[in-house]
């Protein structure tokens, strides 16, 4: 975990969030044990902006990769932070039900769940191939 630890605070460090002051760091592992990170990045036309774990997902795929193992998402809060509804779906798009999520804040994890826990009946292409 320290190195998905180490690559979400450093995309954290990075986030650009001058309206909500809400900076957010995220990194996924895939199968093959490769490290990809993101970081939110706000606009001023709200809601053009972008969240950690879309950026870390953009950067996997545009590697090549397409298969999650785990993920940790940092931010600074009272709560651990989870993923918005639609990174859950993103992430759930790249991962099995059994894909670690970690959230965590600046000083180390803070709750362990899995994909299925974070994102219970996700839509999946199961739902289309049934489509009459």
């Amino acid at each position: 975990m320290t190195m998905l630890f180490d690559a979400a605070k450093a995309a954290r460090a990075q986030a650009y969030a001058p309206y909500s002051n809400f900076a957010v760091g995220a990194a996924i592992e895939t199968a093959t044990g490769a490290v990809f990170s993101g970081c939110n990045v706000e606009n001023v036309a709200y809601p053009q902006g972008t969240c950690a774990e879309a950026g870390a997902i953009a950067a996997m795929v545009a590697a090549g990769e397409r298969q999650i193992t785990q993920v940790l998402v940092m931010a600074v809060s009272p709560q651990p932070v989870t993923p918005c509804g639609g990174c859950r779906q993103k992430l759930a798009e790249f991962s099995s039900p059994d894909t670690v999520v970690i959230l965590a804040d600046l000083n180390g994890e803070r709750r362990r769940m899995t994909m299925a826990e974070l994102l219970p009946y996700a839509f999946d292409q199961a739902q289309l191939d049934n489509n009459s």
